[in-house]
């Protein structure tokens, strides 16, 4: 596999396709598995967003619920029967729907896995690199808190590919840091209500630590904190817009968020729509690498500074773009209408 960066390659690897297609009704399927989640909501607008200002796609058809691998089978097999074109996944895990998505592109049609990799080496994966994104924060951590001592870490949902990924990055800076140690292990299953609940009640153990690295849930680890009325420790989480601006506004905290763009579901209705049109790529697998900005330097604050949105909804990424691969604007990602809506 063959990894693209972010930015100018991308932007490039997207220009040198062919703009020579015809306008073309397409039908994309989208099956997603988590609800209640402000970063697969913003996927999801943007997969709308984006379907719409292609002026190809005549119609979403959207499984949008929280299920497991089995569900996802399921919905993928029903959107097979429904005769899409191509179908946009975030996937449960890695191997769990490769049956199904072999059905779909035995059938010719195009299967684009967003945010995690699958393996059915039919389908085409673009995502966030989720192990630098892990790697990147996690050694600015383990860095901020002298080499040594101890951090909670709270990580995804158990069993997904992302959260998989960012285990492999977590430890490969762990590894790098032998005096530091993880005080506590929690599955937040990326819902706020549940994360929040945990690190409180952690919190009240008594039991120090030095440091929290989450897994894009962010904001209402500050919260917790604060209602708490406990000392902060450096934390780290994503480019949510709440934390973000936590981050630019909340005194005597220290942290750093992680790009990781919601976005990329709108990226992968754009592969989704050229490979529809013959246009393939010269890589199965594209990722988009991530950017750290922290709050202790001159150049991370003023990075949060220029990133805070706080006209969004403080759990969706402030990345509500990908240049070279998105095409809508930030008033029709937050709309949230696709094609005909």
């Amino acid at each position: 596999m063959k990894r693209l960066l972010s930015g100018v390659l991308l932007g490039a690897f997207v220009a040198g396709m062919s703009t020579t297609a015809l306008a073309s009704d397409y039908t994309i399927g989208v099956s997603n598995t988590v609800q209640g989640n402000g970063w697969r909501e913003e996927m999801v607008c943007a997969m709308k967003a984006q379907a719409k200002a292609s002026g190809k796609v005549k119609s979403l058809n959207i499984a949008h619920r929280n299920t497991d691998a089995a569900g996802q089978l399921e919905d993928i097999r029903n959107l097979i029967e429904a005769g899409v074109d191509a179908i946009v996944v975030n996937p449960a895990n890695p191997e769990g729907i490769n049956a199904a998505i072999k059905e779909a592109t035995d059938k010719g049609i195009v299967v684009v896995a967003v945010d995690q990799a699958v393996t059915e080496p039919s389908a085409y994966v673009l995502s966030n690199n989720q192990e630098e994104y892990a790697y990147l924060g996690a050694k600015w951590l383990f860095e901020e808190i002298g080499g040594k001592g101890s951090v909670v870490y709270m990580r995804g949902a158990a069993g997904a590919a992302a959260d998989d990924d960012r285990d492999k990055g977590f430890k490969r800076a762990l590894a790098e840091y032998p005096d530091v140690k993880v005080a506590h292990e929690v599955f937040t299953g990326w819902q706020q209500d549940q994360g929040k609940q945990q690190i409180l009640d952690y919190i009240a153990t008594g039991i120090p630590f030095d440091g929290v690295w989450t897994s894009g849930i962010d904001n209402v680890i500050v919260d917790a904190f604060v209602e708490s009325d406990v000392p902060l420790v450096p934390i780290v989480g994503a480019d949510n817009a709440g934390f973000v601006g936590q981050l630019n506004s909340v005194d005597g905290l220290v942290g750093a968020a992680v790009t990781n763009p919601g976005s990329v579901g709108g990226a992968g209705v754009t592969l989704a729509i050229q490979l529809l049109d013959g246009d393939k790529p010269d890589a199965q697998t594209v990722l988009v690498d991530p950017q750290l900005w922290e709050n202790k330097t001159d150049e991370g604050k003023a990075q949060l500074a220029a990133a805070a949105d706080p006209s969004l909804d403080p759990e969706w990424p402030v990345s509500i773009m990908i240049p070279g691969w998105t095409t809508y604007s930030k008033d029709d990602i937050i709309a949230c209408k696709g094609p005909g809506e």
